[in-house]
């Protein structure tokens, strides 16, 4: 079966904002190195009943980073999507495409977040929710659906590892 180098968890010493970044970024390349070498029928092709397939996968973590960080926590006006959580993909939807738009989320989360103090409560939240909440709550979106690209990618050609 053919395996891919494993990443280590970064290490980092920084404040709370700079290390929920790290994993966060970390949590991110893991995602993204599952397009890696795949063409475009590969990447949307369902595996599974739900009809889940990588490039879906990315495209909702897309959304996640966008609604919560951008929308939520900032207080942005962001294009609104018809399907409503991401994982439906469009015609014009490509592994660059996906990949580029996923890139930009996550550049835009990072900026936002890091001169951010991680109590300052959503722009558009309730429950007293935080940014600390909204990044923790990205990083486990993240995190679960990182493990959800690792089966799709060992179902998909064998390929494992993070």
């Amino acid at each position: 079966m053919p395996h891919v180098d494993n990443h280590n968890a970064p290490v980092v010493v920084g404040d709370e904002i700079e290390t929920s970044l790290a994993f966060l970024g970390y949590l991110r390349d893991g995602v993204g190195r599952k397009l890696n070498g795949l063409n475009e029928e590969q990447a949307r092709l369902a595996l599974v009943p739900s009809g889940t397939c990588l490039l879906g996968v990315v495209k909702h973590l897309t959304r996640v980073e966008t609604y919560w960080i951008q929308r939520r926590f900032a207080g942005r006006e962001i294009d609104r999507v018809a399907d409503g959580d991401g994982f439906s993909l469009a015609a014009g939807d490509t592994v660059a495409s996906v990949r580029r738009d996923y890139e930009m989320a996550a550049a835009l989360t990072d900026e936002i977040a890091s001169d951010a103090d991680p109590e300052q409560p959503l722009a558009f939240g309730s429950h007293g929710l935080t940014l600390r909440w909204a990044l923790a709550h990205v990083a486990e979106e993240t995190a679960r659906h990182a493990g959800h690209a690792d089966i799709l990618r060992e179902l998909l050609d064998g390929v494992t590892g993070r």
